[in-house]
């Protein structure tokens, strides 16, 4: 395994995040054990979930996987060899049956959300608590464009860190990140922090893979001059991305299979460009979806790369795509069919 120093923290991540959104849905409790012990027995000692998961979001499975990763931890008594990161749910959405009326990032919320997710976790803090989504409505969860409209009743950013920052102080989370944010919401709230003497975030968990670079358009600057990297979700783009999809296949079981709500990784020129990626990876003798992560994994901007599975064969090859190096002309095929279709799935 690889590791890098996250931003401006004490925190050594590995290269390979695991990520666990499919647990509790997609995998049992046992399943999920069975990866954490694998992973870490690999290297891999950065683990992120969310109040919010399992995904597809459920009123009757919300706050299971963190569950099953309390009892994991709690079975194996190693909270000190991982590093651990959750998410509040922002505004709505599809949290919004988390709390009621509504989801918040107020004080309040934040605090009962960080209270449970320990509890369920069986732990008393986290390495990194991050904002799941903006407070406002903003161009994320696929939408390319922004369209703007005001709202009456945003709570304001420095409210939300200074009750972020109150978790610091308690001891219950070591570091604060963000998720789903645009360049603008990671430099205010990195403005806040220096006007309020508060906490600064310290990444920014976005979506980034072959067909979704636009991290690489505003954010990126700010991972190098700011310390906010990325922590890349997605990097397989739902699975479009290792091959099992080709050719607009939709395999038994897969993913994007059984949920019609991905509908990010469905657009126009989507197909195309996957197929394009993985028919590289096949004439240069790679795995599409090594291919896909080595890529990521490579960033000069990147924290970690927060891979996701549901079978242990899949696990293993993922993670196994830390060794994997490109060349010279895997990485110009690259940038040949990036420069045809760019972001198809922002």
């Amino acid at each position: 395994m690889k590791y890098r120093r996250l931003g401006r923290t004490d925190l050594d991540v590995s290269v390979i995040c695991l990520g666990t959104m499919t647990w509790g849905k997609q995998n049992t409790e046992a399943e999920a054990h069975e990866q954490l012990d694998y992973a870490l027995d690999q290297g891999v000692n950065f683990i992120d979930t969310a109040e919010m998961y399992p995904v597809p979001p459920e009123a009757e499975t919300q706050g299971r996987t963190e569950a099953y990763i309390g009892t994991w931890l709690k079975a194996r008594g190693n909270r000190d060899k991982v590093i651990l990161a959750t998410k509040v749910a922002g505004r709505d959405g599809p949290g919004a049956h988390i709390r009621k009326p509504t989801t918040r990032l107020n004080k309040v919320q934040i605090e009962q959300a960080v209270d449970d997710s320990l509890k369920r976790l069986n732990t008393d803090y986290v390495d990194l608590y991050q904002v799941h989504w903006p407070e406002r409505i903003t161009n994320a969860f696929g939408m390319a464009e922004y369209k703007h409209f005001e709202q009456d009743d945003l709570i304001p950013i420095a409210e939300t860190l200074d009750a972020l920052a109150g978790l610091v102080k308690a001891g219950k989370v070591r570091y604060l990140g963000l998720s789903n944010e645009s360049p603008w919401g990671v430099m205010s709230y990195l403005a806040a922090a220096e006007k309020l003497g508060l906490p600064r975030v310290v990444s920014v968990q976005n979506a980034y893979n072959l067909v979704n670079r636009l991290f690489e358009i505003g954010n990126a600057e700010i991972a190098h001059r700011e310390g906010v990297e990325l922590l890349a979700y997605s990097p397989l783009a739902m699975g479009l991305l290792s091959g099992k999809y080709f050719g607009g296949a939709r395999p038994e079981g897969a993913r994007l299979t059984l949920f019609s709500r991905f509908v990010r990784y469905a657009t126009p020129g989507a197909q195309t460009a996957a197929d394009a990626y993985v028919t590289l990876a096949r004439e240069h003798g790679l795995d599409p979806a090594q291919m896909a992560l080595a890529y990521v994994n490579t960033r000069p901007f990147l924290g970690a790369n927060i891979i996701g599975a549901t079978t242990m064969d899949q696990l293993k090859m993922d993670i196994a795509s830390i060794d994997v190096e490109l060349s010279e002309p895997v990485l110009k095929g690259i940038e040949a069919i990036h420069r045809a279709g760019p972001n198809p799935c922002p």
